[in-house]
């Protein structure tokens, strides 16, 4: 598999991006590319065919035809995914999905964070939270949770590149360094 630079895979997302909301059709397109995507996971076969250089393009435009006619996709989906097999990038069609929601969350005002706690956070908790992560960001936030019993207790929120961490594992950890070097 080639290295391709995400500046390039970026380019397809964005654009994507540009055209949905435009003709107002991020919901139905993101929604078939997700249905895509759990096909090529299912059955990486397909996507391996469509990488193949054994396989004449004609014949990988046939089947990229025969599986958008038996899981029918809106055409902006469909041009999108035969845009990528011609310019031989259909290989990264995960990465540049994750792309195109990240850029549609952008554009949304959603922002994603990765919350790990120690237990099960109760709703008024999550709410709490949520309304915090609101007020840093100045985004709406889509969560992600997790659990780890190892940080005893508190939560890491990660959001983007930067970790929030309110763990006491963490806080342990500061005291210990701290007694240490006094």
């Amino acid at each position: 598999m080639s290295v391709v630079s995400s500046a390039i895979l970026g380019r397809y997302s964005r654009s994507l991006a540009d055209v949905v909301f435009e003709e107002n059709l991020e919901e139905r397109v993101t929604e078939d590319l997700k249905t895509c995507s759990e096909i090529f996971r299912a059955v990486p076969d397909v996507l391996d065919a469509f990488d193949s250089p054994a396989i004449p393009r004609e014949v990988k435009e046939k089947l990229l035809s025969e599986l958008t006619a038996q899981y029918p996709v809106h055409a902006v989906a469909s041009n999108f995914l035969r845009v990528l097999l011609q310019h031989n990038r259909i290989r990264h069609f995960q990465q540049i999905l994750e792309s195109y929601l990240k850029a549609v969350d952008d554009r949304k005002g959603i922002v994603s964070a990765r919350v790990t706690s120690a237990v099960a956070l109760s709703p008024q908790e999550l709410k709490s939270l949520e309304g915090r992560l609101i007020g840093i960001t100045g985004k709406r936030v889509q969560m992600e949770l997790q659990t780890d019993a190892g940080l005893l207790g508190g939560v890491v929120v990660q959001i983007g590149g930067t970790i929030y961490d309110g763990s006491i594992r963490s806080q342990l950890a500061d005291i210990r360094k701290r007694l240490t070097e006094a």
